[in-house]
C-alpha cells in the first residue's frame, strides 16, 4: 500500500475568495485547447476559425460546464435534485458529468458554427484531439481532491483515500489521467496530422475519440468506486458504464453515417 499524500485542495485563500486546484486544472485544460487549436488554425489555413476562436472557446467553455453540471443533475442524482431545485446550480457543492459536457460542448458548438458558417465537423476535429489534456488534468485534480476513488484492492499500488473509509482502494483517478489523458492524446495528436487522415471524412477524429474514450472508461469503471447513490445498475454496470456503452454506439454510428455521407459525394 502506498501513502496517499493528502493535499489540501484549496491552493491559497484571499478571504472567501479561494483559488483551488481542480479549478486550476480546468483552467490549464481550457488554455491548452485555445492554443493547441490556434496552432491548427494557423498551420491549416483556417483564417475564419482564427477570427472566430475568442468567442468560439468562450461558448465551448460555458457548454462544457452547462452541459458537465445538468447531465450531473439528470444521470446521476434526479430524485435530489428535483427535490432540491434550488441546489442545481450549486456547482461548488460538487457534481460534474462528463458525459454531460460532451452533450453541452457538442450542442454549443453546433450553435455557434451555425450561426457563424463555420465547419462544424472541421472545428470538432481540431478541438477533439486536444481534449485528452484537459481531461487528464481533471483526475489529477480528482485525485488532489480525494475523490472518485476506485473499489477496495489489496494492490501494492493501493492507497487509503479520506473520504473512502479505512480500506485500501484503487486509485482510479490516476489509472483515468494515464488512459483518458496522456495515451489519448498520444493516439489523437499525431493522428490529426498523418497524410493519409485527410481520406477521412471530417468528423472522424470526433467519432473516433468517442469510441476511444468510451471504451478507456469503460474498462476503467470496473475499478472506480460507483457513485454511492445509485450503485451498480443494469448487467451489474455503472452508470458511467452504461453512458460509455452509448458513447461507443454513437462514435460507431456518426462514423458510418460520415462514411456514407463522402462515399455519396
Amino acid at each position: 500500500m502506498i501513502h496517499y499524500p493528502a493535499i489540501d485542495p484549496i491552493i491559497f485563500a484571499i478571504g472567501p475568495f479561494a483559488v483551488r486546484w481542480y479549478g486550476l486544472m480546468y483552467v490549464l485544460g481550457f488554455t491548452a485547447a485555445y492554443l493547441l487549436v490556434r496552432r491548427q488554425a494557423k498551420q491549416f489555413g483556417w483564417q475564419q476559425m482564427l477570427e472566430q476562436l475568442d468567442n468560439l472557446n468562450l461558448a465551448l467553455i460555458v457548454g462544457v460546464i452547462l452541459g458537465g453540471r445538468f447531465g450531473y443533475v439528470l444521470f446521476y442524482n434526479l430524485p435530489y435534485y428535483l427535490e432540491h431545485p434550488q441546489h442545481i446550480f450549486a456547482t461548488w457543492e460538487g457534481g460534474m458529468s462528463f458525459h454531460g459536457g460532451v452533450i453541452g460542448v457538442l450542442l454549443a458548438g453546433l450553435l455557434f458554427c451555425g450561426r457563424t458558417k463555420l465547419d462544424f465537423w472541421k472545428t470538432a476535429d481540431s478541438y477533439t484531439v486536444t481534449v485528452p489534456i484537459g481531461l487528464g488534468l481533471g483526475r489529477i485534480g480528482n485525485f488532489l481532491n480525494g475523490e472518485l476513488y476506485g473499489r477496495v484492492t489489496e494492490v501494492p499500488w493501493s492507497m487509503v483515500f479520506p473520504g473512502g473509509g479505512e480500506l485500501p482502494r484503487h486509485p482510479s483517478q490516476l489509472y483515468e489521467a494515464l488512459l483518458e489523458g496522456l495515451v489519448l492524446f498520444c493516439i489523437l495528436w499525431p493522428l490529426r496530422a498523418k497524410p493519409w487522415i485527410k481520406q477521412w471524412p471530417h468528423g472522424s477524429l470526433l467519432a473516433l475519440f468517442l469510441i476511444l474514450y468510451g471504451t478507456f472508461r469503460w474498462l476503467i469503471e470496473f475499478f472506480r468506486e460507483p457513485d454511492p447513490q445509485l450503485g451498480l445498475l443494469l448487467f451489474g454496470l455503472s452508470m458511467g458504464q452504461l453512458l460509455c456503452a452509448a458513447m461507443i454506439a454513437a462514435g460507431l454510428l456518426l462514423y458510418g453515417i460520415l462514411r456514407k455521407q463522402q462515399q455519396n459525394t
